[in-house]
C-alpha cells in the first residue's frame, strides 16, 4: 500500500521531499487527470494520501469519515485508509496557523483580506476566524455572495492590516504574475502567501519591499507535512522538526546569484562553488549566445546593446524559475530591475566586489570595456546598482579559496536568518 500525493500538476512539489524527511517511507507523487482521480479513489489502493489542488473537495464523496476540522473546513488535505475505511482530515488548518503564530502575526480585532475562495482557502478562512480578526474579506475573480471583486476590494477594503494570498496566482510557471497592488494598501501589516514555488513570489517580494512583514508558504508546507504524518502513521511529532527541514529545504531549493562587474571572477567563483554546494553552475552569458547562435560582440554589432539587454531579460526570468542553482550573471544585467526582480523570486543576491584597477582585462568577449576611462564610467554607473541588489557583499581581491569560503557563509546566514524572521 503506498503513501503519496494526488492532484492534477505535481511536477513543482517539494512533498516528496519533505515528508521522506520525516517519516521512513516512500512517499509518491501521483498526478491524476479528472478521469483517473475517480478511479483512483473507487480503487482505494494507498496506505494513506495528501490531496492538493484541484481535488481537496472533490474526495468529500468517496469517504466514510471526516474529523470535525475538515467538515468545518469543508475540504480535505490528508487521508488514511483504515482497513478499506477513508477517513479526511485537513492538516491544512494546522500548517497554516503554526505559521501564523511562529511569526507572530496577530488577527485579533483586524481587518483580513483573503485572495481566493478555492481549496486552499477554506483552511486559512477557519484559522482567520479562529484568530478572533474583527472582518474577513474574500476576493476573488467572479463575484459571488461570499466574495467581492477586485475593483470593490481596492475601492472600499485598501485600510486591510493583514492580506493572504490563497490563489494560484504567481505560482510557477507563471512567476512573473501578482494577484494584488499591495502599494494601495497602505495600513498592511502582514502578507502571508500559501505558494511556495517560487520561494518568494511576487507579492511576497513587493511586501518585502514595502517594508511589510512577509511569509512564504513552504513553512506552511512543511508544517502541516509534519502533521499529515502524524494522521499517516497514528504518532506525534516534536514541532522542532518543521524549523530543520525549512532550513534544509531553502539551503538545497535557493538559487545563489552572483552579480558584479566583468572580470569581478563571477564564473571562477560559481565553478568552484560548484565543486563544494550540490548545487549546479550555469553562466547566464553563456545561456544568451547559447539561444542567439553567436557570441555577445557578434549580438552588439547585430543588436546592438538594447537588443543584447533584451535578449537577457528573456533568459534571466526563464533561469529566475529554476532552482538549485549558483547563476553568474552579466556584469550588466542590474541595469533591468526586471531582471534581477525575477532572479530574487528564488534566489539570494550576493555581490562580487573587486577593487577597480583589479578589473581591467582585454577579453575581447568584453564588448563595453574597452579602455580604463570606459571601465571607470561603467563602474561608476553600476557600483550603486550592485550594492542595491545585493543581500550580501563579499569581496574579492585575495585568494580566491577565501572568496569562496566567504561566499558560502553568506549564503547560509541569510537562509538562517530568512528562518529565524
Amino acid at each position: 500500500m503506498r503513501y503519496g500525493l494526488i492532484g492534477e500538476k505535481l511536477g513543482h512539489s517539494f512533498s516528496k521531499e519533505i515528508h521522506e524527511k520525516i517519516a521512513d517511507y516512500t512517499y509518491d507523487l501521483i498526478p491524476l487527470t479528472k478521469h483517473e482521480f475517480h478511479t483512483f479513489m473507487k480503487q482505494k489502493d494507498f496506505a494513506a494520501i495528501n490531496v492538493t489542488i484541484p481535488y481537496k473537495k472533490d474526495v468529500i464523496p468517496y469517504l466514510d469519515e471526516m474529523d470535525m476540522q475538515a467538515k468545518s473546513i469543508g475540504a480535505v488535505n490528508t487521508i488514511v485508509n483504515k482497513n478499506g475505511k477513508l477517513i479526511g482530515h485537513n492538516t491544512d488548518f494546522d500548517g497554516f496557523l503554526y505559521m501564523v503564530r511562529h511569526h507572530n502575526i496577530h488577527m485579533k480585532d483586524k481587518k483580513v483580506l483573503i485572495i481566493g475562495n478555492g481549496g486552499a482557502a477554506q483552511a486559512v478562512k477557519a484559522v482567520v476566524k479562529h484568530e478572533q480578526a474583527k472582518e474577513m474579506i474574500i476576493v476573488d475573480i467572479i463575484k459571488t455572495e461570499d466574495t467581492i471583486t477586485y475593483d470593490e476590494c481596492y475601492a472600499l477594503h485598501s485600510d486591510a492590516q493583514i492580506i493572504i494570498n490563497t490563489s494560484p496566482v504567481g505560482m510557477f510557471p507563471s512567476i512573473d504574475a501578482s494577484p494584488l497592488h499591495l502599494e494601495y494598501f497602505k495600513q498592511c501589516e502582514a502578507l502571508l502567501d500559501v505558494i511556495y514555488n517560487p520561494i518568494l513570489t511576487k507579492l511576497a517580494f513587493a511586501a518585502q519591499e514595502l517594508g511589510i512583514k512577509r511569509v512564504n508558504g513552504l513553512e506552511m508546507l512543511v508544517a502541516q507535512a509534519k502533521y499529515a504524518v502524524e494522521h499517516f502513521l497514528d504518532t506525534k511529532i516534536d514541532d522542532d522538526i518543521i524549523d530543520k527541514i525549512y532550513k534544509e529545504l531553502l539551503m538545497k531549493e535557493c538559487n545563489i546569484i552572483l552579480i558584479g562587474m566583468p572580470s569581478a571572477g563571477k564564473t571562477t567563483i560559481g565553478k568552484m562553488l560548484e565543486q563544494r554546494m550540490d548545487k549546479k553552475f550555469i553562466d547566464l552569458d553563456d545561456v544568451i549566445v547559447e539561444k542567439a547562435g553567436m557570441t555577445i560582440p557578434e549580438i552588439f554589432d547585430l543588436f546592438g546593446e538594447e537588443g543584447f539587454r533584451h535578449l537577457e531579460t528573456l533568459v534571466a526570468k526563464e533561469l529566475s524559475a529554476m532552482h538549485n542553482m549558483i547563476i553568474a550573471t552579466g556584469g550588466g544585467t542590474i541595469k533591468n530591475k526586471e531582471n534581477m526582480d525575477a532572479l530574487r523570486l528564488n534566489g539570494i543576491i550576493i555581490f562580487i566586489d573587486r577593487d577597480i584597477n583589479k578589473l581591467m582585462t582585454s577579453d575581447p568577449n568584453r564588448p563595453l570595456l574597452k579602455n580604463e576611462d570606459a571601465l571607470k564610467s561603467l563602474h561608476k554607473e553600476r557600483y550603486p546598482l550592485y550594492q542595491k541588489y545585493a543581500s550580501m557583499v563579499v569581496m574579492n581581491n585575495e585568494a580566491i579559496e577565501q572568496t569562496i569560503e566567504d561566499v558560502i557563509h553568506a549564503y547560509q546566514s541569510i537562509i538562517l536568518e530568512a528562518v529565524e524572521i
